[in-house]
């Protein structure tokens, strides 16, 4: 009683914090010793194992580099893993071109140097014979590769001139739904290659994009990529001629231009205006009869610049009449003006134009509407499809 106890010293926390980040770099250096030594070992294996080490290599590179950072990448590539895992993709061995492929795509993702290395070493024609493939699974693992390296500009003319397009193409019809998304988002980078000198898509991409384009939303990116296509495949009379075949065909895209995003509603657009130019009088009554005016006055009110133009022009050409008596600027935007001057005066004669050809929008959706439903009702119980 009565001693005072020894006071236990508190170390400051400027020294706990050092000791702390010390562990935590001899923690680190042992990680990085022990990720070194692993892709030298899997690198060794691809290079000189027997087939049976490197399906094994192959599967450990993906493990690796699912569960690490992105440098990771950079050191298997480093290390020489990319050639011995495109020759596997010629293996004979269906697990051997299942454990590279893995293997590849994880190296790729998030990684333009190792997707253009990856090209170099001659991955596509192998890619291309697995598209053909009856195997289900190693043909969507082949299209998940064909979007992942033809994101990188530098292999997109390689890609593109493979022949892997018709192929792409029987994935939108007989894929899964991921095995779709793919195939329509590596056709798009396709597209976008400046180097093409002939179209990568022919006719027969339309129909399957237009069934794809109906069942999904509008205002989707996939949407903005599907529609992009159509609307290059709208410049050829073929392409055309498909899009008025396919069933519904018109019917989708005026409907994208009602309810799609700013960009799809611009490609839809687009591809209505290209049927509509290169014959008016074919296409104009086509147009019409799918209820195109809503969406289209709307889209002059509310698109991008481009949709804009183009919903303005399309207008145009859908009057009763012809092409060569068309006013500039449009006789709909002038007449709204007129009645926007005399109503409220020239102060506010852009609000007034504005919310006149809403309001005319607005009827002209309530008019093509009941125009549906009195059509849908005059069909007989055999021509109304079945849910």
């Amino acid at each position: 009683m009565g001693h005072d106890q020894e006071k236990e010293e508190t170390p400051p926390a400027t020294q706990v914090t050092v000791a702390n980040s010390a562990i935590k770099d001899q923690e680190e250096e042992a990680w990085n010793h022990q990720k070194r030594t692993l892709v030298a070992e899997l690198s060794q294996k691809l290079i000189t194992g027997d087939l049976q080490a490197k399906i094994e290599a192959a599967r450990e590179v993906r493990k690796v580099v699912m569960k690490t950072s992105g440098k990771t990448r950079s050191k298997f590539a480093a290390a020489g893993v990319i050639p011995p895992l495109v020759s596997m993709l010629s293996c004979p061995n269906l697990d051997a071109r299942q454990a590279s492929l893995l293997a590849l795509l994880n190296l790729a993702v998030r990684n333009e140097r190792n997707k253009v290395n990856i090209v170099t070493a001659g991955a596509v024609p192998p890619l291309v014979e697995l598209l053909k493939l009856q195997n289900n699974g190693l043909r969507e693992l082949a299209t998940a590769a064909m979007l992942t390296l033809s994101a990188a500009a530098p292999n997109k003319s390689a890609i593109a001139s493979s022949g892997a397009a018709p192929f792409l193409v029987q994935i939108l019809s007989s894929g899964s739904v991921q095995g779709k998304v793919d195939a329509v988002n590596a056709l798009h980078n396709l597209s976008t290659c400046k180097e093409n000198s002939v179209p990568i898509l022919d006719a027969k991409a339309v129909s399957p994009l237009i069934n794809l384009l109906k069942e999904c939303k509008k205002y989707s990116k996939f949407a903005e990529k599907n529609t992009a296509l159509l609307e290059s495949l709208s410049k050829s009379k073929e392409g055309r001629v498909a899009i008025t075949d396919t069933d519904g065909g018109i019917l989708t895209l005026v409907e994208t231009v009602e309810d799609g995003s700013l960009l799809s509603t611009q490609h839809a657009v687009g591809a209505l205006l290209s049927l509509c130019e290169s014959c008016r009088e074919k296409y104009r009554v086509h147009i019409l009869k799918e209820g195109a005016i809503p969406g289209l006055l709307r889209l002059t009110v509310e698109g991008t610049n481009i949709a804009r133009e183009r919903a303005r022009t399309l207008l145009d050409l859908l009057r009763d009449t012809p092409q060569e008596k068309k006013l500039a600027p449009s006789v709909l935007e002038k007449f709204m003006y007129d009645i926007a001057i005399r109503a409220n005066g020239t102060d506010k004669v852009a609000d007034t134009a504005k919310r006149l050809l809403e309001d005319m929008v607005q009827r002209s959706m309530e008019l093509s509407k009941n125009r549906i439903q009195n059509r849908a009702a005059s069909r007989t119980p055999a021509e109304v499809p079945s849910a």
